[in-house]
């Protein structure tokens, strides 16, 4: 049963997978879009529960092994073998556990989860849970309240260092896309809330952890655990950006991906 739906936008290069965080969609990823589509054939996928995929079935914990099967069968689906993968934040999450498995190509992990600590797991789930009971209040005001820079600041200054710069369509729909998700909760409660992630040593793809040093939900000092565990991962700083790059600087963003994707070589593969 396919558990996630995607959008697919075609292109001449490698495959490229993205994969957006908890309470977002593909679309977080349209301000990198055009960029991305000009190296790469490019699949934006809706995580399970999240944008228009419908929730994993019955029985079936949102966990972050159970969101990575659900990225895979969407990879088949498209046709895409061992593709190049970005994730932001759970995305990159998952991200991190298509890459143990040897199911990525290359890696650019954008602020990923799994590497909090208790201190850290307590401020996330407080402030995500806070997050979504306030979108679920305001969804229906979103179109006025994001119509103003002080508005768009206010509603989305964790995640963005620039809110005032989205635009006003695009900020209220963000709002709605929150509240709409029906697996917001269990897939907090099954990730950050009581999981980090594994075997990260496993890793053997080229592997880019890139931090925005305004992110203000998972901070940037979370970046070198990650670089620290991961053999030959390299830490990119996004500078003056926040916990999703894209909505700040799609250019910079953009780069520090292609950078990676531009590699393409398992660590130890022989040259050709």
């Amino acid at each position: 049963m396919e558990t996630t739906l995607h959008h697919h936008r075609g292109g001449s290069g490698e495959p490229l997978v993205l994969i957006h965080g908890i309470g977002s969609s593909w679309q977080a990823f349209q301000p990198v879009l055009e960029a991305l589509e000009a190296r790469h054939d490019v699949l934006a996928v809706d995580l399970p529960g999240f944008g228009y995929s419908p929730p994993l079935p019955a029985g079936v914990r949102p966990t972050i092994g159970a969101l990575a099967d659900a990225v895979e069968r969407a990879c088949v689906a498209a046709g895409f073998d061992t593709p190049h993968v970005c994730g932001n934040s759970l995305g990159g999450w998952v991200g991190l556990e298509l890459a143990r498995r040897g199911r990525a190509r290359t890696l650019v992990a954008l602020s990923p989860g799994g590497g909090h600590n208790d201190r850290e797991t307590r401020f996330v789930v407080a402030s995500l849970r806070a997050t979504h009971r306030m979108a679920r209040t305001l969804a229906p005001l979103a179109d006025v309240l994001t119509r103003t820079a002080a508005g768009r600041t206010a509603l989305f200054g964790q995640i963005s260092a620039r809110p005032w710069r989205m635009e006003p369509g695009a900020a209220a729909a963000r709002l709605r896309t929150v509240a709409a998700s029906p697996s917001f909760e269990a897939t907090l409660e099954h990730t950050v809330a009581s999981d980090r992630a594994r075997s990260l040593g496993e890793i053997r793809c080229p592997t880019t952890i890139a931090w925005g040093t305004r992110d203000r939900l998972l901070f940037p000092r979370q970046g070198p655990r990650f670089v620290r565990a991961i053999p030959g991962a390299r830490l990119r700083e996004l500078p003056g950006l926040g916990h999703v790059p894209m909505f700040d600087d799609a250019e910079i963003t953009a780069r520090a991906i292609l950078e990676t994707t531009g590699t393409g070589r398992a660590i130890g593969a022989s040259a050709p």
